[in-house]
């Protein structure tokens, strides 16, 4: 039962730290990176929620944790069975924590590009609120893009 409640926490702290889509999150790989920017006006924002993955970590963590777990419950013969049980039982809340622990609250941006198309993003939500009308910027490096708030340009000074 100990090495239970250690093999969970572990877990979950694995599966936070897997991945996110978060604008102000920039991966160990893109940075001191040249990136791609790109003008535009927001046309839209609304809410969305980007589902988790399953990636099969969590299922074979809670089913290592939980064959173990039942294991150690009754006698020679009970201790199997209820080890099996143990380890289905907790593949199937892994592969539940892994999946809630990776999914995110996010934002789908329609924008305006100064050429005239439209394009539309999913980036999770991030310190900036951005509105309709409000100039922003695509950032594109390694093929990932995020849009962040254009800064003000500086005045030509005449």
């Amino acid at each position: 039962m100990k090495r239970t409640l250690i093999a969970a926490p572990l877990l979950l702290a694995l599966i936070a730290g897997c991945s996110t889509t978060n604008p102000d999150v920039i991966h160990p790989g893109d940075a001191q990176r040249l990136s791609q920017v790109q003008d535009a006006t927001v046309l839209s924002v609304r809410p969305v929620r980007v589902d988790g993955s399953q990636s099969g970590i969590g299922g074979t963590a809670g089913a290592v944790a939980g064959g173990v777990a039942g294991s150690t419950v009754g006698g020679k013969n009970e201790s199997v069975v209820v080890g099996v049980l143990g380890a289905v039982v907790g593949a199937m809340l892994g592969n539940a924590i892994e999946r809630a622990g990776t999914s995110e609250d996010a934002v789908e941006i329609v924008l305006q590009m100064r050429n005239g198309d439209r394009r539309a993003i999913v980036q999770a939500k991030g310190q900036e609120t951005l509105m309709p009308g409000e100039a922003v910027m695509l950032v594109t490096t390694s093929g990932r893009t995020r849009v962040t708030k254009s800064p003000p340009v500086a005045g030509s000074g005449t």
